[in-house]
């Protein structure tokens, strides 16, 4: 037996493994494409709101759809985030949608959610743009923009702090 450290899904012959339950979600859709087809196993990927294929060496990465899964009373807030990435979601906006202080809305959010609301936006904006940068030939700065890092050289730097490489890297990869 030889274990690889970070691999998302492995296949050895008619054996398949996976890392754990976000992984298994990437075997199953690879399982999917094997039987049924790329484009099949990618729109089963949309209905879920996961990404089709995550490259091997990101399992501490989870799904889009994970972030607020098991924070009902933050849910409602997230969904607003994830429909308004290119604008300023700055805490003390946010916790005026929830009718909360800054202070206090920071801590429940970090406490419930499990990271500080700055992370969530960013985390949300990165895999956001992570998808189109994968997915669609939409120029950088254009996705940059309008998932909220307004900057293209921003968000390189967060892509480089978040997924080790630049989104050009991960383009050239997705082809």
């Amino acid at each position: 037996m030889r274990v690889e450290a970070d691999r998302i899904h492995i296949r050895d012959g008619a054996i398949w493994t996976s890392a754990g339950i976000s992984a298994g979600i990437d075997l199953t859709l690879a399982l999917i494409a094997e039987d049924l087809g790329e484009a099949i196993a990618r729109r089963v990927a949309q209905e879920m709101v996961v990404y089709y294929r995550r490259p091997g060496g990101q399992s501490q990465f989870s799904a889009l759809a994970d972030l607020g899964s098991d924070a009902t009373v933050f849910s409602p807030l997230i969904a607003y985030i994830r429909s308004n990435l290119s604008e300023r979601l700055a805490v003390e906006q946010l916790a005026e949608r929830m009718a909360m202080s800054p202070r206090n809305f920071s801590r429940a959010f970090t406490r419930i959610v499990g990271v500080s609301p700055a992370k969530a936006v960013e985390r949300l904006r990165l895999e956001v743009a992570r998808e189109r940068v994968e997915n669609s030939r939409e120029p950088i700065e254009m996705i940059a923009s309008s998932t909220g890092f307004h900057d293209p050289e921003r968000m390189r730097r967060a892509f480089v702090r978040h997924f080790g490489q630049p989104p050009q890297s991960l383009r050239r990869a997705s082809v």
